[in-house]
């Protein structure tokens, strides 16, 4: 949607300069596109459950949603409520959370299950206070639970939507490493007013950073605020950032060992002598510490019948 200019406007303690004029004139231009693009999720069906939604933050952190889709269908049919995950065996647990990566969100997901259970009769709360006190359950997630939801006004803002207002409103990049009190700010000011607004405004300004507004790729030819964005304005100027850590290859990485150790176990009935790891990785250094690490981390567990023979490895019981 074309806008006539007009002056700039503030925002919260931030000057947002574009050619829309208004906070609102680019929150109606994002939600107007959202109507015409937005992908059909299962946790944004009307009959989503808040377990649900809270499943599927958990499983979208860190994972493309191609990848979430069909493990969050899988997921919910087997364990439809918290109460279902609560009493599962870990072992199955992680079985089913199968190639989703950071296993360790399937052992927070049990904990934030067992709580929702214990404190709150099985109900995921819609209060901010509550939610945050789950396990697992950070400031982001609590904020999308209550508006995903429950369709409360809440400051959902994760990385697409950082992005998406670092650009079109700041004219950078990519927004700063770290989130900053102003930036929250920013974004705070940004959300409609009213409960049903702020909750189109949250999936919509996600949605356009997902698709469009990414990070390496923009395609600022079919973006809704191309005509408004203080970074196109300004010449796409390279990230100001420059020492920013790049994301670190895959290949070769104690979280390659560790997913293949993961899906050695999964993949087994029984428990699993340490010369079995060979089919995983090699008895290196690297090896030791990562297998120490998913010890640690409570993603297996070993036992050992007799001094004479080698220890054993499975997924917890």
């Amino acid at each position: 949607m074309t806008r006539p200019a007009s002056s700039s406007s503030r925002v919260g303690a931030t000057l947002v300069a574009t050619d829309a004029g208004t906070a609102a004139d680019l929150v109606a231009d994002v939600v107007g596109w959202y109507d015409e693009h937005a992908r059909d999720l299962p946790w944004r069906a009307p009959d989503r459950t808040p377990w649900g939604v809270l499943v599927s933050e958990v499983m979208l952190q860190q994972t493309p949603v191609v990848r979430v889709e069909p493990a969050w269908r899988a997921w919910m049919e087997r364990w439809p409520t918290p109460a279902d995950l609560a009493a599962a065996p870990t072992a199955d647990v992680l079985r089913a959370w199968d190639r989703l990566g950071y296993p360790r969100r399937a052992l927070r997901l049990v904990q934030c299950a067992q709580a929702v259970v214990e404190r709150h009769a099985g109900h995921v709360p819609d209060d901010e206070d509550a939610l945050l006190a789950l396990p697992g359950v950070g400031a982001y997630t609590a904020a999308a639970v209550r508006s995903f939801a429950f369709g409360r006004r809440a400051v959902v803002l994760d990385t697409n939507v950082r992005r998406v207002l670092a650009r079109a409103v700041d004219g950078h990049a990519l927004p700063a490493p770290t989130q900053t009190r102003a930036e929250v700010a920013r974004a705070a000011a940004l959300v409609p007013a009213d409960d049903a607004g702020a909750a189109r405004w949250a999936q919509a300004s996600m949605e356009l950073g997902a698709l469009v507004c990414t990070a390496r790729s923009p395609r600022c030819e079919v973006c809704p605020l191309v005509s408004s964005c203080a970074w196109v304005a300004a010449g796409r100027p390279a990230d100001q950032h420059a020492h920013r850590r790049r994301t670190q290859a895959w290949a070769g990485t104690d979280r390659q060992v560790r997913g293949r150790i993961m899906a050695l176990l999964r993949e087994s009935p029984v428990h699993v002598p340490e010369p079995v790891l060979d089919e995983a990785w090699p008895a290196t250094p690297q090896r030791a510490r990562a297998l120490a690490g998913l010890l640690a981390d409570g993603l297996v567990v070993e036992s050992q019948p007799s001094p004479d023979e080698p220890p054993l490895y499975a997924l917890p019981a």
